[in-house]
């Protein structure tokens, strides 16, 4: 395996403006920064010794100097616990003082890069993991395209993508100057349409959708599309697939989850298959979940999932539950979405960690069915991680 454990857990780090342009920082706000030790200590006694942490580059970047103390707690967890991290450094939030249209942006961004990762690998021994910039489909399109998160832009989505994207390929390049030992986990969401029942001259534009728009970051980065920017095979290395319930729907309807036991619902197998087929890469599940009492349900269809693929001989390096934690929601404060192995319930200030049971108890499955792997599998997927 790449990781110390096949399960990993992802610790909700977005940070940044939301639609009522409140700032939003979910580390703070779940009391993970407070917590990392004791958050890091339950992983360790449910099997789990690899996560997913987000870098908050506002906290980070002062304009005139870098600022490392925000990562002290889980740097120094991560060493206590023997847990591996993948370092997340853009995780929607940057620094007011950055234009992410501007041509200043890419490099500012990889002299973040740089700094951050210099001082990583002084920190912290063996192989280190970073995603330079999660989710630049879906970002590119809520802040370049809909106006949910700042910049607000409305109708720039594809600008907005190929920034991202060309500062990600020079922060790669910086990270890897700075660490020898690095390796890259480039994070984007897989979604599949749908065209309406009724409206079979609506196929072809979904087939695009799914094709081509879907891929277009993943292509970018690798050289597939827009060589100019310097994408490379090497700068994909290991791919991040995001996964949710809702990123399948019908045309049209675009808030409504596609139901499972509709007859153009794509499996969860199929999607990695196909990134697979497309790439050749190793490939990470960096993000999946589900709310509430589905939590349990989906970790048994993600069992028979994860078989499949595995069985397939495609090399798939592991599972991140994410967020591992239950979270407010970006643009409801107020509104707390229960996710994860732990509620979290306010007592006397403090957020206290309830365990779900059925979801740990679904996660020991999990782990007992890992531990049954056939060594075909195993010996395949080991062949990808070095």
């Amino acid at each position: 395996m790449l990781f110390n454990s096949f399960l990993l857990a992802g610790f909700e780090g977005s940070t940044g403006y939301n639609l009522h342009r409140q700032w939003i920082d979910q580390v703070e706000a779940t009391q993970h920064d407070r917590f990392a030790d004791e958050d890091y200590r339950r992983l360790v006694e449910v099997g789990i010794r690899a996560v997913r942490e987000s870098v908050r580059w506002s906290l980070v970047d002062r304009k005139d100097f870098y600022d490392f103390s925000s990562l002290e707690p889980f740097i120094n967890a991560s060493r206590k616990y023997t847990i591996e991290i993948i370092f997340d450094l853009f995780h929607f939030g940057y620094p007011d003082f950055i234009d992410l249209f501007s041509q200043d942006f890419p490099k500012r961004f990889a002299g973040y890069c740089y700094a951050t990762a210099t001082y990583i690998s002084e920190n912290v021994p063996g192989i280190l993991y970073f995603t330079p910039i999660n989710e630049p489909s879906y970002f590119s399109w809520a802040a370049g395209e809909v106006g949910l998160f700042a910049p607000y832009a409305i109708g720039r989505g594809y600008e907005l993508k190929v920034q991202l994207v060309k500062a990600a390929i020079q922060g790669i390049n910086a990270i890897r100057a700075a660490c020898r030992r690095a390796r890259i986990v480039t994070v984007d969401p897989i979604c599949h349409v749908s065209a309406p029942l009724d409206r079979p001259d609506l196929q072809a534009e979904a087939d695009a959708f799914n094709q081509n728009a879907v891929y277009q970051a993943w292509d970018m980065l690798s050289g597939k599309l827009a060589p100019e920017l310097g994408g490379s095979r090497t700068h994909l290395d290991i791919v991040g697939v995001n996964y949710y319930w809702t990123n399948q729907w019908e045309m049209g309807k675009e808030g409504e989850a596609l139901k499972d036991a509709d007859p153009r619902h794509c499996s969860l197998s199929r999607l990695l298959d196909d990134v697979w087929q497309r790439y050749g890469a190793t490939i990470l599940l960096t993000e999946t979940s589900q709310v509430g009492d589905l939590r349990p349900i989906w970790m048994n269809q993600l069992i028979h999932e994860v078989k499949i693929v595995l069985e397939s001989q495609i090399p798939l390096q592991g599972v991140c539950l994410y967020p591992i934690l239950g979270m407010p929601e970006w643009h409801q404060r107020d509104l707390w979405t229960q996710m994860g192995m732990w509620d979290l319930e306010l007592r006397e200030g403090e957020l206290v960690r309830l365990p779900f049971t059925p979801m740990i108890e679904a996660a020991k499955d999990f782990q007992l069915f890992e531990k049954q792997l056939s060594q075909t599998a195993v010996s395949h997927a080991l062949r990808y991680s070095r």
